[in-house]
C-alpha cells in the first residue's frame, strides 16, 4: 500500500481530499451536458413536428379505409416521425437535414436525405402512393384456376393388385421349382 502523499507545507501530514470539489465539478459539467442534450432532442421534436404538419395535406387525402399509415412522433433516445411501421423520417447530424428512411430485411435504406422539407414531403408522398399501389396489387383477387372440361377417367386399382399378386405367385413357384430340382 502507498503513503498517502504529502504536501511540502507541512511534512507528514496527508493532503487534503479534493474528491468532494471534483464531485461536484463533474455533477455540474453533467448537467450542463444533459441541459444541451435535452435542448437538441427539443429541437429535433420541434423540426420533426413542423415536417408532421407539412404531411397534414397529403394524409388527409389517404382514403379512411386504407390503414397502412400509422403517423405519430415517438420521443425515444432518437425522436423520430413514423410514416407507417417500416419507414421513418430523423434528424441528420447536424440536427437541421431530414432523413427518411426504410427498415427492409436487407437493413435500412435510405429514401431521401434534404434540410428543405418540401424535398421530404415530396418524397413521402411518392413513397405514400407506392404503398397505397402495393396494396391495391395485394388486395387483387386473382381468378381461380378452373378445373379441366374433361376429367381423366379414374382408374381401377384392382388390376394392378391382381397383377401384382399373380407375379409374386408366379415367382414363389419358380423358387420352389429351382429348389427341388437342386435337391434331386
Amino acid at each position: 500500500m502507498s503513503e498517502p502523499e504529502t504536501s511540502g507545507t507541512h511534512p507528514g501530514q496527508p493532503r487534503p481530499v479534493r474528491l468532494r470539489d471534483a464531485l461536484l465539478r463533474a455533477r455540474i459539467e453533467a448537467a450542463d451536458r444533459t441541459g444541451v442534450v435535452v435542448d437538441l432532442r427539443d429541437a429535433e421534436v420541434a423540426r420533426l413536428e413542423i415536417l408532421n404538419d407539412a404531411l397534414d395535406p397529403l394524409f388527409a387525402q389517404v382514403p379512411d379505409q386504407i390503414d397502412l399509415f400509422d403517423r405519430g412522433i415517438s420521443q425515444g433516445d432518437t425522436p423520430r416521425l413514423w410514416i407507417d411501421v417500416v419507414a421513418h423520417i430523423v434528424m441528420g447530424r447536424d440536427k437541421r437535414m431530414y432523413r427518411f428512411v426504410q427498415d427492409t430485411r436487407f437493413g435500412r435504406i435510405v429514401l431521401a436525405e434534404s434540410h428543405d422539407t418540401a424535398v421530404i414531403v415530396d418524397a413521402v408522398t411518392d413513397y405514400v402512393a407506392r404503398r397505397m399501389v402495393e396494396r391495391e396489387r395485394a388486395m387483387v383477387v386473382a381468378p381461380e384456376p378452373q378445373a379441366p372440361a374433361t376429367a381423366l377417367p379414374r382408374r381401377s386399382r384392382l388390376w394392378p393388385f391382381v397383377f401384382g399378386f399373380v407375379l409374386g405367385a408366379a415367382a414363389l413357384f419358380g423358387v420352389a421349382l429351382v429348389a427341388a430340382l437342386r435337391s434331386w
